[in-house]
């Protein structure tokens, strides 16, 4: 798959999955390659310009990324990330306010949920799932379901004005521990 030029490694969550990013740079021949999750998605041959930037997407929802190349000193080169037009340290800062994720395992599978907080779209394993949302006594409930398990998020006032507001994950009315942001 790649040879000894890959000069950055990058991991990406989005709410579609975790993308692996590997930026390949031939200081020598001017190549550049992007490869996502083991894929080629950006092959540049004899780039004589050796700095400069590499724009492509990145999953299903085409998230705009760009590797940036700087020359540091003589053939010495910095390789960044920019997603969505931000540092990738600020889009992972960015994407811990306005998402939640879960890790867990039903039915002894490896499962990723992620819930967009900003316009309550719910992730399952990379597809968006179909949810029906209610408004309760103590806040709201946006339930779908997973392999014949009832699941619901549940959105509550944790009482504290810097905390805000607080999802649990239910799956089968078993509150899920497991949570990232």
């Amino acid at each position: 798959m790649m040879a000894g030029d890959v000069v950055g490694i990058w991991e990406v969550a989005l709410s579609d999955g975790v993308y692996r990013i590997e930026f390949e740079h031939g200081t020598a021949t001017g190549k550049r390659v992007v490869w996502i999750n083991g894929q080629e998605v950006l092959r540049r041959d004899w780039m004589f310009k050796l700095v400069g930037k590499e724009t492509f997407t990145v999953g299903g929802m085409e998230t705009k990324a760009t590797v940036n190349i700087e020359a540091i000193s003589g053939f010495t080169y910095e390789y960044t990330l920019e997603i969505d037009g931000k540092s990738l340290q600020k889009f992972i800062d960015n994407r811990s306010k306005v998402t939640k994720t879960w890790v867990l395992q039903v039915d002894g599978v490896d499962c990723r949920i992620v819930l967009e907080k900003d316009t309550m779209d719910v992730w399952f394993n990379g597809q968006k799932m179909e949810t029906e949302g209610e408004f309760v006594d103590d806040g709201t409930e946006t339930h779908f379901t997973v392999a014949d398990h009832e699941c619901c998020i549940k959105a509550l006032s944790s009482g504290k004005k810097r905390a805000g507001i607080v999802h649990y994950l239910m799956v089968d009315g078993e509150a899920v521990a497991g949570w990232t942001d």
